[in-house]
């Protein structure tokens, strides 16, 4: 037996307030994530390997290649305005995280990057609308699905207006601070 993708908990006409109380009292899995999307409490199971694969990949890369002024977490809470979202990887400013508490608003984040899962338009769709609403500079989306690697980039309220895409195994220039082109060929 396999593990759910997602499970969904509509909670109707509650005000926000009691949505998020009854988001931060959930008692999740081991390995789960919860995240408040667009008023859907979202629950996910731990990723496959691949995914895991990618992210590491790409750690690998803005460390190697980018700036010494960048800071990582995996799984770092980011309060947004339509929810509560746990990016696959968050850079920021050095320092940005160290006083930071488990959800934290995304002050000094300069990129969060998603690897589609099961459920690609979490990913495509309501996610990158909820970091361009939250002034996330840049939002890195390796779609596994449609084979592409997209960086969306300039938001200006719940959308960016740049968006730049490779196919895997092109490419991809990520501008200042990180200022350096990801090879995608080197994430699968």
């Amino acid at each position: 037996m396999s593990a759910p993708t997602h499970d969904f908990v509509e909670l109707g006409d509650r005000d926000e307030h009691a949505l998020v109380e009854a988001f931060l009292a959930l008692e999740t899995p081991e390995g789960f994530k919860a995240e408040l999307i667009e008023g859907k409490i979202v629950v996910t199971p731990p990723p496959d390997g691949e995914h895991e694969t990618v992210i590491g990949r790409i750690v690998r890369q803005v460390f190697t290649e980018g700036p010494k002024e960048v800071d990582f977490a995996p799984g770092k809470g980011l309060v947004v305005p339509d929810g509560h979202y746990i990016p696959d990887a968050t850079f920021a400013r050095r320092g940005a995280f160290s006083a930071a508490d488990s959800w934290w608003k995304p002050e000094g984040v300069l990129m969060v990057l998603e690897v589609t899962s099961r459920r690609p338009g979490k990913d495509r769709e309501e996610k990158r609308t909820g970091y361009a609403a939250a002034g996330i500079p840049l939002h890195l989306l390796v779609d596994r699905q449609a084979g592409l690697v997209v960086l969306h980039s300039d938001p200006e309220g719940a959308e960016y207006r740049g968006v730049t895409q490779a196919a895997i195994g092109e490419p991809l220039d990520l501008p200042a601070p990180f200022g350096f082109a990801l090879d995608t060929g080197e994430l699968f």
